[in-house]
């Protein structure tokens, strides 16, 4: 029964659609009560909300609304923001779908994997991830690798003898062969879908992740010491049990970093768009800041060096065959596919070959895929005479081999075109005892002639090579042509100096040997999967963050095992599932495009962290000393409160922030004793100049408890806002570095809002009075010596943001790597 028969007609795949559903075992949507949940998951702001809850009860009611409505609004602050982010990136993910081929009225055609139905028919070939469970119609050599579902690691035979053998389960991957198959279930009541229904959302965390976290835990157990502190020196002074518990909770709420997760999400999903209109989709955001690490770059040669538009250029048969004949075998010999739309599907270099000669018409009783051991494909057809022929295509030098040719007209043109940078596939064929591919022969294969493809250097590619070298990255190719045609490339591209290892000599080596080699290697050729992977494993191994770029079946170990797993659009469904960052166009522009994203990023996240570390522990300080001597509480619980609350607010432009050139020069990295220096020094400093408000407050102004708290609000909400112009920057701020329009917006107007709160029908609501002009002309003149300091001592705390090219970092677990 042929596909022609079985296919669905449209209009029976849609009512099979409206009646199924998609072909999709879960959504992951942002949701509402997810995000909601974080905002609110702080142990100190529900102690806190608790707290105000209790001061309501026993009669200070207006304290505790005020207390309410500002926690309130500082949650939603942070849930619009993360949820809008959540939200954005849902699109970008959306964007991402995998195609397969089905026959639909009668003729194959390519639609997205969520739209097939049970009844469907489907093509399934190399690389290809089962889009359903399927059982099969017709096989040939069909293996699938399993393992996503049993845990097996070796690849299962798939034919159409055995029941059990028939059925092909979704999520599973092609090995090798291909195959026609029923769709009998989809989405939710597939194998795999039953097993994802029960798993979360949640992947685990990357090192960046991580470290935010120690972070954010590192100022909660410091929040919780001092709250401890302060609470206890109030109680020692005899002030109302509420009073002295709002005031340390609210404390402690200043000091956590409650926008961290939402500063975080907003400055990702910023890049993510940006990536975007740049052609470059993240599988996973924080795959961004990732990109931002890379110091060694694996790629493939085809389409990225190359321009990827593979042309048969000409075929030079062996001297014992008459003209044309390496190019009627080799077409026959090909894996491809006809649409309905006219195009063909398959590998490049058959499509090359097959859009040059056309398809030929001669019938092929068995096939033998291409894979990685043979380094070839073959196919069984009936020879001149009726006896079986069998017809291989692949690697030069393993034909050649195979034939028994060590020197001679076919292995000297084969050297000569390698050598000029064409690609080469040699054509042999060899009599067999039965109508498959490994039947036994009936003679030494002979090497009928080679064909001959030209795929020049992409123009771009030496200029994205030298922007990705001005990055401190180091750009190696990995690749299973041959080394004469990827030194070829490499030398036209004026790609950085460096060696040449192939396959064989790579399995000569020991891991430690391989690891001291890689760096000087320029090429590494003829290479398996098994050995790209273990290329890049060594050398992360080795202390260096790795990206990999690949697109093809070969490529996937490698791209799962790299710190940064990189495909495109077109690759293979197993490549495009084992990658984290997808380009829509495969050139190493984007990707440097991306890895300035990825600093950028990680850049404009350490400056809330060092304004959290600097401001809100100067704070606390400031808080704890001012208790032990006042008669009154320095500033009351919901004045703690909205001051954060407005910080916070003038933070969130931060994402937008310009970046300095040379924080994007170079590889980066979470440094915490970099923040700890900005803590242990900026902090204090802050102090420094609330102990000297203090000062002018008590001994200048004579203030009472209403104007103390007014003066102290509105210097601590200047100096901790203002400051962020000077910590933003390693240059002088303004003059050698500008900031972005949006954050010299916010900031300059929650300024703005302090100043004008103590003169606003609001003042008597949360305790303000008006100040004088003296205290304002005071305030700036502290304002301008506090950044003044803050300039010279951030050059102190300030260390570089990564290595010099080549040179690697400490060996520790870093990016999706990190959790395998």
């Amino acid at each position: 029964m042929s596909p022609e028969t079985l296919g669905l007609t449209t209009s029976e795949a849609a009512a099979r659609l409206r009646q199924y559903g998609p072909n999709a075992v879960r959504t992951s949507r942002t949701r509402v009560w997810r995000v909601l949940l974080r905002q609110v998951r702080s142990p100190l702001l529900v102690l806190l909300a608790v707290t105000a809850a209790a001061s309501y009860v026993v009669g200070e009611r207006n304290d505790a609304i005020i207390i309410g409505v500002i926690l309130t609004a500082s949650v939603g602050l942070g849930f619009v923001n993360e949820f809008r982010a959540g939200r954005a990136a849902d699109a970008l993910r959306a964007r991402l779908e995998h195609d397969c081929t089905a026959w639909r009225d009668g003729a194959p055609v390519r639609l997205p994997v969520t739209r097939l139905v049970p009844g469907d028919v489907v093509e399934i070939r190399l690389g290809d991830i089962v889009p359903a469970d399927l059982e099969l119609i017709a096989a040939d050599g069909l293996e699938c690798d399993e393992s996503t579902l049993t845990g097996e690691s070796v690849p299962v035979t798939k034919t159409t003898d055995d029941p059990l053998a028939r059925t092909v389960r979704m999520g599973t991957v092609v090995h090798a062969g291909s195959g026609t198959a029923t769709v009998r279930a989809t989405g939710g009541t597939t194998d795999f879908g039953r097993i994802a229904a029960g798993l979360t959302d949640t992947e685990p965390p990357t090192a960046f992740q991580r470290g935010l976290t120690g972070f954010s835990m590192l100022l909660v157990r410091v929040a919780v010491v001092l709250i401890g502190a302060i609470l206890v020196i109030n109680l020692l002074l005899q002030r109302p049990l509420i009073d002295a518990a709002l005031f340390s909770l609210a404390i402690g709420v200043g000091i956590s970093p409650q926008l961290l997760p939402a500063v975080v999400s907003t400055s990702m999903t910023h890049g993510a768009h940006q990536l975007a209109r740049r052609k470059v989709l993240v599988k996973r955001l924080v795959s961004i800041e990732d990109l931002g690490d890379i110091q060694t770059l694996f790629t493939d040669k085809t389409g990225t060096l190359t321009e990827g538009a593979v042309a048969f250029e000409r075929a030079v048969d062996a001297p014992t065959v008459p003209a044309g004949t390496a190019t009627r075998l080799g077409a026959i010999c090909t894996e491809v596919v006809r649409l309905t739309n006219g195009e063909v599907t398959g590998n490049a270099l058959d499509i090359a070959l097959v859009h040059a000669v056309g398809l030929p018409t001669t019938e092929v009783v068995a096939r033998r895929a291409f894979d990685h051991v043979h380094r070839s494909a073959a196919v069984v057809v009936r020879g001149a005479d009726g006896g079986w022929l069998r017809l291989e295509k692949g690697a030069p030098e393993a034909l050649l081999a195979a034939a028994g040719l060590t020197s001679g007209p076919m292995v000297e043109a084969a050297r000569q075109e390698l050598t000029e940078g064409n690609r080469v596939v040699a054509v042999s064929r060899v009599g067999v005892d039965g109508p498959t591919p490994t039947s036994t022969p009936t003679g030494t294969p002979e090497v009928v002639g080679l064909l001959v493809f030209r795929d020049p250097p992409k123009q771009s590619a030496a200029e994205s090579l030298g922007r990705l070298r001005d990055l401190g990255i180091s750009v190696h190719i990995l690749t299973g042509d041959a080394a004469e045609v990827a030194e070829h490339v490499s030398h036209q591209l004026d790609m950085r100096p460096g060696g040449t290892l192939t396959g064989r000599e790579i399995d000569e080596l020991t891991d430690s040997a391989l690891a001291a080699a890689i760096p000087g290697t320029r090429v590494f050729a003829r290479v398996s999967p098994e050995q790209k992977a273990r290329i890049v494993r060594v050398h992360r191994k080795a202390g260096f963050d790795v990206a990999f770029l690949g697109d093809g079946v070969n490529d996937a170990l490698a791209i799962h095992d790299a710190d940064v797993g990189i495909s495109v659009d077109s690759a293979t469904d197993v490549a495009k599932q084992a990658a984290d960052v997808i380009l829509l166009e495969k050139d190493l522009d984007v990707l440097a495009d991306g890895v300035i994203e990825g600093r950028r990023i990680f850049a404009n996240t350490t400056k809330y962290i060092l304004m959290g570390t600097s401001s809100n522990f100067g704070n606390m300080l400031s808080a704890a000393a001012a208790s032990a001597f006042l008669t009154f509480l320095p500033m009351l619980p919901s004045q703690i409160l909205l001051n954060n609350l407005l910080y916070d607010a003038s933070q969130l432009a931060i994402p937008t922030d310009r970046v300095d050139h040379e924080q994007l020069a170079r590889p980066v990295e979470w440094d915490i004793g970099h923040i700890r220096r900005y803590m242990l020094m900026i902090g204090p400093l802050s102090s420094l100049f609330d102990f000297m408000t203090f000062a002018l407050m008590l001994q200048v102004f004579h203030a009472g408890p209403e104007l103390f708290r007014t003066g102290w609000f509105i210097e601590s909400l200047a100096t901790q806002t203002l400051i962020v112009f000077v910590i933003r920057t390693t240059r002088v701020p303004f003059w050698r570095s500008r900031p972005s329009a949006p954050l010299l917006a916010t900031v300059s107007a929650v300024v703005v809002v302090g100043v004008l709160l103590p003169l606003s029908p609001l003042a008597a609501v949360f305790g303000f009075t008006p100040l004088g002009l003296p205290y304002f002309a005071t305030l700036v003149f502290l304002v301008i010596v506090y950044s003044l300091i803050v300039d010279r001592a951030k050059r102190w705390a300030t260390t570089p943001v990564g290595p010099p090219p080549g040179v690697k970092r400490r060996s520790w677990p870093r990016g999706r790597g990190a959790h395998r």
